[in-house]
């Protein structure tokens, strides 16, 4: 049986980002762990038992190119549009809210928002295939 256990990215700055996760998601610090060249920050939802792994660089000064082949994050939430509320009251820019109904018949509603280090997290009503 496999299990998913984490998500790895990297971040600039560990506060930002951190603060970014638990002020926008309810993100905690599961766990730290510093080295003498990077640190490991685990973040875990209130929800689930998925982690998010922040990997902080010591030695990293400019922001990361995340390059054309990283796509997206996840999360998945009750109310949509107090999510989108509580995202920009973090201090995010989330973008329009999108009914997508391609054929006619939803298949989900979401918003896009970068985090501090330009990763984008899609954030998707509860319904559907997406409980």
């Amino acid at each position: 049986m496999t299990k998913l256990a984490h998500s790895m990215i990297r971040v600039l700055d560990e506060t930002a980002s951190v603060a970014f996760y638990k002020a926008a998601f309810d993100m905690e610090i599961a766990d730290r762990l510093d080295f003498d060249d990077f640190t490991l920050i685990y973040l875990t939802a209130p929800e689930g038992s998925f982690e998010l792994e922040l990997t902080v660089n010591k030695s990293q000064t400019e922001a990361y190119d995340l390059g054309n082949g990283y796509g997206h994050l996840a999360v998945v939430v009750e109310d949509l549009e107090a999510a989108r509320a509580k995202v920009e009251a973090a201090g995010g820019a989330p973008r329009d809210i999108v009914d997508f109904r391609p054929a006619g018949e939803r298949v989900a509603r979401f918003f896009f928002v970068a985090d501090p280090d330009g990763y984008q997290i899609e954030v998707i009503e509860a319904g559907g295939r997406f409980k």
